[in-house]
C-alpha cells in the first residue's frame, strides 16, 4: 500500500474528529499566523492541511489567499464539503509534499501540523525543506509542528519521527532562523496525552 493509499484508507474509515491529531481548533497555529503580522491577502499554505479547521479560522479571519494540500482526495473532499460555497475561494492540491513541484517563491507563510514526522527517510525530509525553500517567498515565514521527545514512536500505523526544538530546527538550517518554538500537550479525542513541538522560522531575504 503506498503513501496515498494508505490515507485514503484512514479517511475511509475515521471521520476527521476521530484521527489522534484532531483538535476542534488550531490556536497556537493561529498565534504564529497572526505573530507574523501578515496581510491578509498574504499568501499560506497548509501543507497535510486535509480534513483540519485551520482552513475555516483563514477564511474567517479575512485571509483571502489560502492554499490547503493533502496526499488524501477523501480529506480534501471532507474539508470542501464542510466549507460549502467558502470552499470555492480555497486553492486545493492533492499531492505528495514530498515529490510535487509548487511554483516559486509563491507563499508568504507555510503551515505543517503532523506532516513533517511522518518523512522517517532522510531523503524525503531533504525534498520536503527544498520544496519549503522553493515554494516560500524571500522572508516568508513556516511553522512546523511534529511530535516531541515524549510523543508517539508510531501514528496511524506508521513510524514518526520524534524532535526536541532544536533538533526540528536542524533539519531546516539556514537560510532558516528561528524565531521561536513551544511544545504543547495534545489531547487525542479519546483523551490520550501527546506532546507536540512547534517550530517557527523565517527564511532570509
Amino acid at each position: 500500500m503506498n503513501e496515498r493509499e494508505h490515507w485514503e484508507t484512514v479517511y475511509g474509515q475515521k471521520k476527521p474528529g476521530d484521527v489522534s491529531w484532531y483538535r476542534p481548533h488550531l490556536e497556537r497555529s493561529i498565534t504564529f499566523i497572526e505573530q507574523a503580522a501578515l496581510d491578509k491577502n498574504a499568501s499560506i499554505i497548509d501543507v497535510g492541511g486535509g480534513a483540519s479547521t485551520l482552513v475555516d479560522d483563514l477564511l474567517d479571519r479575512g485571509y483571502s489567499d489560502i492554499t490547503v494540500l493533502d496526499i488524501s482526495p477523501k480529506a480534501i473532499t471532507s474539508a470542501k464539503d464542510r466549507l460549502g460555497r467558502r470552499a470555492a475561494s480555497v486553492a486545493w492540491i492533492v499531492a505528495d509534499i514530498a515529490i510535487v513541484e509548487l511554483p516559486e517563491h509563491r507563499y508568504d507563510f507555510w503551515h505543517d501540523r503532523a506532516v513533517f514526522h511522518f518523512l522517517v527517510d532522510a531523503a524525503l525530509r531533504r525534498r520536503y525543506v527544498a520544496a519549503v525553500r522553493r515554494g516560500l517567498k524571500p522572508g516568508g515565514h513556516i511553522v512546523v509542528a511534529t511530535f516531541g521527545p515524549a510523543g508517539p514512536e508510531l501514528c496511524s500505523g506508521l513510524d514518526v519521527m520524534r524532535y526536541s526544538p532544536d533538533e526540528l530546527h536542524a533539519e531546516f538550517g539556514r537560510p532558516f532562523r528561528k524565531i521561536s518554538s513551544c511544545n504543547e500537550t495534545h489531547l487525542t479525542p479519546w483523551g490520550r496525552e501527546q506532546e507536540f513541538i512547534y517550530c517557527y522560522c523565517r527564511i532570509s531575504d
